[in-house]
């Protein structure tokens, strides 16, 4: 130890964010080396804390260099630096051990192979070549393998491997890219792979090469991926990918594909600068490209223009892809709508019925994740299913919300998710699934108890949908009593609105606008809501426009089955003589054979026919009157991404149709016009594209036009939110129109705009209903 001089300072730093598990304590001891400072630099559940001591100018060196030079995984929240009082300076600037504390630091998210792991693994002199478990502070598993923070090797399913002296050795040198890697590995002491056929039992040979020729030869294979087993089958193959769909009882619902390089997609599909560097990225997520080039299996893509896509982003699956001449289908490996398999007990008993041979591994899979979906357009990134690579990464919120309370936000019923908002930092879970199937609400219950436990978080306030059936809000119910945390419950798409103003950080203060074109959601007035206009902030909204109720006859089944929604439309636009107008639109003849007397009777009277103004459900009508999905979805939005495909070619040649804006408060959006036109372009024989794209055009006049009978002014904020606006053909003209009214639009862009981002708006709406400052609380209602 040496003794104070007089050009000897001492500062502590705190550093909070995405810190722990992307080798930044060796940046910091390396950063340290070159500026010449003394001191130390350790984890605990706050984040990362660094002592240093050295010349004034050698100290501010170091500072100023810690965000512009962090690791490539790391997120940098905060940097609080203070002078400290030292009478002793360290000779060295070492690492220390974890400390326990209150949890406060971010979990990272899986990421995919490096570069340099890359290289490794593809070199025969290579101690790790062809091993498909490599990995450093630069990638590899994060959030599928730990068990609870602080992010250390004990607290991973890589505790029962015991290290070899030379994996080791790596891991303890501040200098090598595994000091301190949690997962590290190698074929001499890390999970072993191995193939087995459906009747069980280890194959001879290479695993990576066997499974290879399995594939090339049409068998169907279940691969235990990073965050779950996924099914793989030759993409090329015709037959192969048309039995997967049938064992899987999957019909129409695009399959994911998985390509071994750029080159490769390009092959199949357009892609431009900005989607190649999304592909590559560390998250490396389904990207969905515009089909073009040589083409795949029908079964494929069927009907739908657009082919989602995805470069390999393990070891295992980098291998697997070099043995293979061209792109692989890689889809969840469950059982219909089951969470993905994990388990590989569970993998044999579940998809035995689907696959004709497992490539497994021994590394326990703790946390599932499916794999993100993303799409690029003029806007930005759209996140459809945020899971692998980007949750839980934390969303950071308005300034504002730093001194929020603890508020546990339960998500929806469909494409769940839960919320922890602490402070600025909102922790959005994976994309879990939808809680009516009774697996996937138990594996809801595991992951936010594991959430829970992991980040040691105890809810003041628990956030709920409005919706008395839904079983995210009953379990909601349930723990606000267990934890004695107040209950807020949110309407639907009110929390919709607020999660893009979360998401975008907009203030607590001030009035927005939100236009939320949705399937289904509880309305403040007690009737099912889903074409919204609405104004307000967190504290308070306004529905000021919405789409015509119309019932949903059958009520469930209407979301099923699109000719219920035909039916309920057409009588909503011309009344119960609604059949006349159908002379030689074709419509009489496909209806002949359904019992619409029976759907008649249940609206008449108002028995399971509840009023909805869900923009979806119009979708479904619209789809159905051009014999799209005439009897029956298979997959939740089908109806609607059929439209959108067909439109595409046509939107900039064609003219909207009509609609009405009745009067009123609110206002409301009527289509008998568009029925009208609709009609006579059936008798006309217009191409079931071109009714499309006028559908979609009118449906954005209709709704700017509402906005612009409101009291809304030049330059007002106007956000879009709800899963119909996934569709990229409103996500695109909807912000143009507003544009030209002079109209400021807010959009998505890292949380889903279906339910998947409704916990971060619950969660907003919550901490600033129930938080400080005061004034938060009493922001006067929209008027």
């Amino acid at each position: 130890m040496t003794q104070t001089g007089n050009l000897i300072a001492a500062k502590t730093i705190r550093i909070t964010g995405l810190v722990q598990g992307v080798g930044f304590r060796p940046f910091i001891w390396r950063l340290a080396r070159e500026t010449g400072v003394t001191g130390h630099v350790l984890n605990d559940g706050a984040g990362v804390q660094i002592e240093i001591h050295g010349r004034p100018d050698s100290l501010s060196q170091f500072v100023w260099r810690l965000r512009p030079e962090q690791p490539v995984l790391a997120r940098i929240d905060r940097v609080k630096v203070r002078d400290a009082e030292c009478d002793v300076h360290p000779d060295d600037f070492r690492i220390l051990e974890s400390r326990e504390g209150g949890v406060q630091t971010g979990v990272v998210p899986d990421a995919a192979t490096c570069p340099d792991c890359l290289a490794e693994i593809n070199d025969p002199c290579d101690r790790r070549y062809r091993y498909a478990f490599t990995n450093c502070t630069h990638c590899g598993p994060r959030l599928s393998i730990l068990r609870h923070i602080p992010y250390d090797r004990a607290s991973t399913s890589m505790a029962v491997f015991d290290m070899c002296p030379a994996c080791r050795a790596e891991y303890e040198n501040p200098a090598d890219r595994r000091f301190h890697a949690q997962p590290t590995a190698c074929p001499d002491c890390g999970p072993r792979l191995w193939f087995e056929g459906a009747e069980g039992g280890e194959t001879e040979g290479d695993p990576i090469t066997v499974a290879a020729g399995w594939l090339r030869q049409g068998k169907i294979l279940a691969v235990k991926g990073l965050g779950g087993f996924q099914i793989a089958v030759d993409a090329a193959n015709e037959e192969a990918v048309a039995e997967l769909r049938r064992r899987k009882h999957r019909p129409a619902k695009p399959l994911a594909l998985m390509a071994r390089d750029l080159d490769q997609i390009r092959k199949h599909a357009l892609v431009c600068d900005a989607e190649a560097a999304l592909l590559q990225r560390a998250a490396a997520p389904i990207v969905l490209l515009e089909k073009a080039g040589c083409p795949l299996a029908d079964s494929v893509a069927g009907p739908f223009d657009r082919l989602g896509v995805m470069l390999p982003n393990t070891p295992l699956h980098h291998l697997l892809m070099a043995e293979l001449d061209g792109p692989i289908v890689l889809t969840s490996g469950n059982l219909s709508d089951n969470p993905q398999e994990t388990d590989n007990a569970a993998a044999r008993r579940q998809l035995a019925s689907i696959v004709d041979g497992f490539l497994m591994h021994d590394r326990e899979i703790v946390n599932r994740l499916d794999d993100s979906v993303v799409r690029l357009d003029e806007l930005g990134l759209l996140m459809q299913r945020r899971a692998r690579g980007y949750a839980p990464a934390s969303i950071r919120l308005a300034n504002v919300f730093q001194d929020a309370p603890k508020v546990l936000a339960m998500g929806g019923e469909l494409k769940a998710t839960f919320c922890l908002l602490n402070g600025q930092d909102a922790i959005l879970s994976q994309h879990i699934g939808d809680l009516e199937n009774a697996p996937t609400f138990a594996d809801y219950k595991r992951l936010l108890t594991l959430y829970l436990d992991l980040y040691e978080f105890r809810p003041e306030v628990i956030a709920i949908d409005a919706h008395p059936q839904y079983l995210s809000s009953r379990y909601g119910e349930e723990l606000a009593r267990e934890f004695g945390a107040k209950l807020v419950k949110v309407q639907h798409h009110h929390a919709h609105l607020a999660s893009v103003m979360a998401e975008r950080q907009i203030p607590p203060q001030g009035i927005d606008y939100g236009i939320i074109l949705d399937g289904l959601g509880w309305g403040a007035d007690g009737t099912i809501w889903g074409g919204e206009i609405l104004k307000g902030s967190y504290a308070a909204f306004e529905r000021v426009g919405h789409f015509q109720p119309v019932p949903l006859p059958g009520g469930a089944a209407a979301i099923r089955e699109p000719w219920r929604n035909l039916v309920a439309h057409l009588r909503a636009a011309f009344g119960t003589s609604y059949r006349e107008h159908l002379d030689g639109t074709g419509l009489s003849e496909a209806l002949s054979g359904k019992n619409t007397g029976m759907l008649e009777q249940m609206m008449e009277r108002g028995v399971n026919a509840p009023l909805s103004s869900s923009a979806g459900r119009l979708f479904d009508a619209v789809a159905a009157a051009l014999g799209i999905s005439f009897d029956r979805q298979s997959f939740e939005g089908e109806a609607g991404m059929r439209l959108e495909a067909l439109a595409r070619p046509f939107m900039d040649e064609e003219m909207a149709y009509p609609l009405d804006i009745a009067g009123g408060e609110p206002l409301r959006l009527c289509f008998a016009p568009l029925w009208r036109a609709l009609l006579t372009d059936l008798r006309k024989g217009v191409s079931p594209g071109r009714i499309s794209a006028r559908f979609h055009l009118g449906l954005v006049e209709g709704v700017v036009g509402i906005l612009l009978r409101v009291d809304a002014k030049t330059g007002d904020a106007v956000m879009l939110s709800g899963g119909v606006l996934q569709n990229a053909l409103l996500r695109e003209r909807l912000p143009d129109k507003l544009r030209r009214e002079r109209f400021k639009t807010i959009t998505h862009w890292t949380v889903p705009a279906n339910d998947g981002g409704l916990a971060l708006g619950q969660a907003a709406i919550a901490a600033v209903q129930c938080g400080h400052p005061a004034e938060w609380r009493h922001l006067p209602a929209p008027s």
